[in-house]
């Protein structure tokens, strides 16, 4: 884990941009905090219990990101990454309780 939790996520005008680490099939829909790829990005690991076919991993993580930061299922949109591992998530609201949101998920150092 790092412990410059926000650089997984940037500002964006109307919200932030999350770079994530998806594990499909991963046991449980749970974030497991930040940690630093090889590359020395950030990323929000996460894990969802659904199969990375036919785009239920990717509809179970906007579940997710929607359910653990009280906000509805349409700000929450999937910007990059549709078949990678390494995603990048939009969230749509006011950017400084987004950002403590974030920083309050499991796992995640601010």
């Amino acid at each position: 884990m790092t412990e410059a939790g926000s650089a997984a996520w940037i500002e964006a005008p109307d919200g932030l941009v999350v770079t994530v680490r998806l594990t499909p099939r991963g046991g449980r829909d749970a974030f497991d905090g930040v940690d630093v790829l090889a590359d020395g990005r950030a990323v929000l690991k996460a894990r969802v219990r659904a199969a990375p076919t036919e785009g239920e991993a990717n509809a179970a993580l906007l579940a997710l990101f929607a359910k653990s930061l009280k906000v509805p299922s349409r700000a929450i949109a999937l910007v990059a990454g549709d078949t990678s591992r390494i995603k990048r998530v939009k969230i749509t609201g006011e950017p400084n309780a987004l950002r403590d949101a974030l920083e309050h998920l499991p796992g995640v150092v601010a």
